[in-house]
């Protein structure tokens, strides 16, 4: 099950630490999806023929073992020059893709992340690292600083500003990073904004995918389970799109990151938005 819609931009930050907003968000989501068969069978064949034409380069394409380029340069929210591998060697790392000035998908996103890694018997700089890297080259490390001051405030632990770290870069380097890791986005010209799924990867310190956790949903047991095989380089099994659509048909409840509760309904397979639009592969439409 992989979540995907069209994004709204807002030039600026948007307010997302409220519990109310998150549900408003929520709701805004399901009610724009249409229902579709899903890009990858859990044996990795593709299945993306199945999606309207517009949608078929979108979703996440599972890439398991596959090696992240850590010599891959970007900029942090202080506006240094940092190399991917800076992040990895000490630990397994999460990596979550979204940009941001997204007002729906990605700030669902990062609140589920945050609110599941607070019950994480682990912290974030110590035992493992995020790095959140924007796909829009247009972000700014501006950007990045406000919402790295978001999201490590409301995990609320010593040492996650350290270990925390929220990325803009250029466009070959996007491109390759999110080649690397099968995530796929296209970018609406007509509408200023994007169209892509949603999901985390879970990377191994020496930089190979080990696992992915697709749409909006995840688990703290389970995030602790694939940062303890990660950090012993282990690589999981492709995500199983038959138990993820019995599991998608019962209603679970998604920690908000300021500690409510976000009520979801999740959908039993892709999830995307009904209105098709001209779009640009990736970002090379908006330099």
């Amino acid at each position: 099950m992989q979540d995907v819609a069209q994004c709204g931009s807002q030039h600026g930050r948007v307010s997302t630490g409220r519990t109310g907003f998150v549900r408003r968000a929520t709701v805004a989501a399901q009610a724009g999806f249409l229902l579709l068969g899903m890009a990858v069978t859990a044996t990795g064949e593709d299945q993306s023929a199945l999606a309207p034409s517009h949608l078929r380069s979108v979703g996440i394409e599972q890439r398991l073992n596959n090696q992240v380029p850590l010599d891959l340069k970007f900029r942090d929210e202080t506006g240094q020059t940092v190399t991917l591998g800076s992040y990895f060697s000490k630990g397994p790392v999460i990596l979550s893709l979204v940009y941001y000035t997204c007002t729906m998908m990605c700030t669902l996103t990062e609140h589920s992340l945050v609110g599941s890694l607070r019950k994480v018997n682990a912290n974030i700089g110590e035992q493992y690292q995020v790095v959140t890297v924007s796909f829009d080259p247009t972000d700014t490390p501006e950007l990045a600083k406000a919402q790295k001051a978001i999201y490590v405030g409301l995990y609320g632990r010593l040492g996650a500003r350290q270990g925390w770290h929220f990325l803009v870069g250029d466009q070959p380097s996007i491109r390759a990073l999110t080649q690397a890791v099968g995530f796929r986005y296209r970018y609406m010209m007509d509408m200023d904004q994007f169209e892509h799924a949603a999901g985390i990867v879970v990377l191994t310190p020496k930089g190979r995918v080990s696992r992915y956790f697709p749409g909006i949903d995840y688990p703290s047991p389970d995030i602790q389970g694939a940062l303890v095989d990660a950090s012993n380089e282990k690589i999981g099994n492709p995500v199983d799109l038959a138990q993820m659509l019995q599991k998608g048909r019962s209603t679970s409840s998604s920690p908000a990151a300021d500690g409510g509760l976000v009520k979801a309904t999740q959908p039993a397979a892709l999830p995307v938005t009904n209105t098709p639009a001209p779009a640009s592969e990736g970002l090379e439409g908006k330099q």
